[in-house]
């Protein structure tokens, strides 16, 4: 299926926006769920809308999806399995800090995307890539580093579990990208839905089982909150769903460098809706995001 060059740019704004509006969501629930039950929710209630998303695409281009090959199998396996722990470790890190903070160090995927897409599935490294996601992660660092925060009360806490959840994100679009490419199909579309629907089915049955086994009345409240869990899990799949299609045409590299721009967004978050404050280092920081951002799309 041919596409614009640019395509994969929209794809990504669109799912940095709506990966922002459901890590807020989210974030809200840590309390009263816990930690697992606010990462089962993007799972448990973005899996029916993955599935209509599906169904669309099916309905649309008239025939069924692509088979899985042999291949397919460990890259979704893994890259879920990398995403419910990050997820988890993104949400305890909120849980500690400022919400665009949290998210700044999260933010130092892109370096970790970059070394992992490079060995395990030869994207190549450009220089203007390169400058591109130094730059950017130079801009969420210097938001993120606050002196003295290491040696304050939890202040490493935070910072490790923000760069761990960065890490897995890394490992699970690497795992994405390469689901979709081992489908071997021309249909960008259709691969990277039918791979973002099985992922979020393993997520679900997975993460459903352990809180049947091991927290059955988080399992009951989470069900109970599907009112205010739902439209997390709406945005959760329909952000999934862009960034796959922005992986099944772009490197992950790229597609995640471009996605810091969620830091921008979660600034905007920070002061009009949880009210918290920022500072002239924040503001700093966005302006080396941008420019990363810019300089990437400029030259992609």
């Amino acid at each position: 299926m041919a596409h614009s060059p640019w395509l994969w740019v929209v794809f990504t704004v669109i799912g940095a926006g709506a990966q922002t509006a459901r890590n807020a969501m989210q974030r809200n629930l840590v309390e009263t769920l816990g930690t697992v039950g606010a990462t089962h929710v993007r799972f448990l209630f973005g899996f029916p809308f993955a599935l209509l998303f599906l169904a669309g695409v099916i309905a649309a281009i008239g025939h069924p999806p692509p088979r899985p090959t042999p291949e397919f199998w460990p890259w979704i396996v893994g890259g879920a399995s990398a995403q419910i722990v990050g997820t988890a470790l993104m949400l305890m890190a909120m849980a500690q800090r400022s919400f665009v903070v949290a998210t700044a160090y999260l933010k130092t995927e892109p370096v970790q995307v970059a070394l992992f897409g490079l060995v395990a599935l030869g994207d190549r490294l450009t220089l203007p890539l390169s400058a591109a996601i130094l730059i950017a992660t130079a801009g969420v660092m210097l938001m993120s580093w606050r002196p003295g925060a290491a040696s304050a009360a939890g202040g490493r806490r935070p910072m490790l579990l923000g760069i761990g959840a960065g890490g897995c994100f890394a490992l699970a679009a690497i795992g994405y990208r390469g689901a979709i490419l081992a489908l071997d199909t021309p249909d960008f579309v259709a691969a990277a839905t039918f791979s973002m629907t099985v992922g979020l089915l393993f997520q679900t049955v997975v993460l459903s089982a352990y809180l049947r086994l091991r927290q059955p009345r988080a399992l009951t409240a989470l069900i109970r909150s599907w009112r205010v869990s739902l439209p997390a899990g709406f945005f959760g799949a329909f952000g999934s769903e862009f960034w796959f299609l922005a992986f099944a045409i772009a490197t992950a590299a790229s597609v995640r460098t471009l996605a810091l721009i969620e830091v921008v967004f979660a600034q905007g978050v920070t002061v009009f809706v949880f009210r918290q404050r920022t500072t002239a280092r924040d503001i700093a920081g966005v302006v080396l995001v941008v420019i990363g951002a810019a300089l990437l799309v400029w030259k992609h």
